[in-house]
C-alpha cells in the first residue's frame, strides 16, 4: 500500500505544481497565495508519503483529495484533476490494502 500511495502523492505534487502556474496566469488569486496554498499542499503530499503506515495517513489523504476538488473553485479544471486523483486515491488505499493481505498470508503460509 505505502507504494501505491506515495506513487499517488508525488504525482499529485507534481499536478498541484503545475496547476500553480496555470492559477497564476488564469485566475484573479494572488500569485503569494497560490504559491503558499500550492506550497502547502505539495508539502503535505511528500510528508503524507513517510508516514502513509501511520494511523489516520489515509484520512489525511482523502482530506488532501477534498481540498484538491475544492480547489476547482478557483481553478475549474481542479475539479476534474481532483476527482481524477480522488479516484487513483482510492485505488492506492484499496488495492494496496489487499496486497498487502496476500503478502502477509503468504508469509504466513511459508513460515508454518
Amino acid at each position: 500500500m505505502r507504494v501505491l500511495c506515495s506513487s499517488t502523492l508525488i504525482g499529485e505534487a507534481l499536478l498541484i505544481m503545475f496547476a500553480a502556474l496555470v492559477a497564476m496566469q488564469l485566475s484573479d488569486v494572488s500569485t503569494a497565495t497560490v504559491w503558499t496554498v500550492s506550497g502547502i499542499a505539495m508539502l503535505l503530499c511528500v510528508l503524507l508519503c513517510g508516514a502513509i503506515t501511520r494511523p489516520g495517513a489515509v484520512a489525511v489523504g482523502w482530506a488532501l483529495q477534498l481540498g484538491l476538488v475544492v480547489s476547482g473553485f478557483v481553478l475549474p479544471t481542479m475539479f476534474v484533476l481532483g476527482l481524477v486523483f480522488a479516484g487513483l486515491w482510492w485505488c492506492s488505499v484499496h488495492y494496496g490494502r489487499r496486497i498487502d493481505e496476500i503478502k502477509a498470508a503468504r508469509e504466513a503460509a511459508a513460515a508454518a
